[in-house]
């Protein structure tokens, strides 16, 4: 398991192929965090043009972490997209997920 936090998918492009190249002899399960202050910022009203444009922005930082995990998954590339407090119950979850397809 890979403990780390990617902002962008240009950060995720630099380390992806080092990530490729770990995942053909290992299982690579890359672990990184959702920013729940942007997260539940973006899910709030906007009443100022100001506040939409915020906003806007808040949701393209949401959206690209999604991003990120799908880039990972197209790769083979086993990821955890989580929020800090269920870390430790979405790891496990994920062991759980691999032992029981055969991968560990």
């Amino acid at each position: 398991m890979l403990y780390t936090n990617f902002e962008s998918m240009y950060a995720l492009d630099r380390a992806l192929p080092i990530l490729r190249r770990i995942n053909t002899t290992h299982l690579l399960v890359v672990v990184f965090f959702e920013n729940t202050e942007i997260k539940d910022f973006s899910q709030q009203e906007a009443k100022t043009l100001e506040g939409i444009y915020y906003q806007t922005i808040a949701q393209k930082f949401v959206s690209e972490k999604r991003a990120i995990v799908q880039k990972l998954q197209q790769f083979g590339i086993q990821s955890i997209l989580t929020r800090p407090e269920d870390l430790s119950i979405n790891t496990l979850n994920k062991y759980l997920e691999l032992k029981a397809r055969g991968l560990i």
